[in-house]
């Protein structure tokens, strides 16, 4: 009887983080044939799920493979909150070895302690966020001055749109795609990647390239399908999310060019900060770096060692 995979996300097929999924599936099929039997959800909006439900599907078994922003974790998995530390990376390289690195390694280690449904199985990229918004060209922190914005559920980011003036909104995509569409949300922040395939430029005139956040998402597996398999498709499987991952990083660095050149077809304003306006949004953060160092001195430990 062939094994079942059912992989999925929150996105259309399209998306860097689908395409990952689909060479995962066709590899497995490359390597195993007819004994594999590979599903593809690609967007569980589609069915009436929230994007973060991905999560429990993937930890209860609907799902054997879901990739969720680790942002989602943080009330389970309070170690996570300092990856959401902003300007945590200077260099997409630098964010990247982290990952790979002591710091990855660290991240799977207190989800597996904290959540035994999941069987870690790599991150991939989500990539620098950026703000966009409807009301002006933000250039430096005083321009954020009470506008709302949506937040990932995570305290980290919540509190780092409070120290840069704006009004966070924690709330899941679809309704703040709602929202955001309806005018009545001013801002959101993400990859530009998001922002147009999400269709956020059509309705934000103002996109500030401020890189504030690197987020990756993770990739979960249920754990218990994953012990149950034979150890070659258990290895299979690891080695084709490695190269998933490489391949994906590679994708969604094109895919924001791209979305760019869709931003500024669209009439909308693109802004590159100045050394000296980026060095106002760091300081006005760093309370967050300080006593993120004093909660979470192993974190900060495997991200420097």
């Amino acid at each position: 009887m062939a094994t079942q995979i059912v992989m999925g996300g929150y996105g259309p097929s399209t998306t860097t983080h689908s395409r990952a999924l689909k060479m995962i599936g066709e590899r497995l099929i490359g390597q195993f044939g007819n004994d594999v039997d590979i599903k593809y959800v690609w967007n569980v909006m589609d069915f009436g799920y929230k994007a973060e439900e991905v999560l429990w599907m993937s930890e209860r078994g609907l799902l054997t493979l879901a990739y969720q922003s680790t942002s989602y974790l943080t009330e389970r998995v309070p170690e996570l909150e300092f990856a959401d530390l902003p300007f945590l990376f200077a260099r997409l390289e630098e964010a990247r070895a982290a990952m790979d690195g002591k710091f990855g390694a660290y991240m799977t280690r207190m989800i597996e302690q904290r959540i035994p449904g999941y069987k870690m199985l790599g991150y991939f990229e989500n990539g620098y966020r950026h703000v966009s918004n409807r009301l002006r060209a933000i250039h430096l922190p005083a321009d954020m001055q009470d506008m709302s914005i949506r937040s990932l559920p995570s305290q980290m980011h919540a509190r780092t749109y409070e120290l840069l003036g704006a009004r966070p909104l924690i709330m899941d995509l679809k309704p703040a795609i709602a929202q955001i569409t309806a005018g009545e949300l001013d801002a959101q922040e993400n990859p530009l990647a998001n922002t147009v395939d999400y269709g956020v430029h059509k309705f934000h005139r103002f996109h500030t390239l401020t890189g504030h956040s690197y987020l990756s998402r993770g990739i979960y597996c249920h754990r218990a399908s994953f012990e149950s398999w034979p150890t070659a498709l258990q290895d299979a499987m690891m080695a084709a999310v490695r190269e998933a991952v490489l391949v994906q990083r590679e994708l969604a660095v094109r895919e924001e060019d791209i979305a760019e050149q869709a931003i500024k077809n669209a009439g909308d304003e693109v802004v590159r900060l100045t050394a000296a306006e980026r060095a106002a949004f760091v300081a006005a953060v760093k309370p967050l770096h300080d006593e993120a160092r004093a909660r979470f001195p192993e974190a900060y430990a495997a991200l420097r060692s």
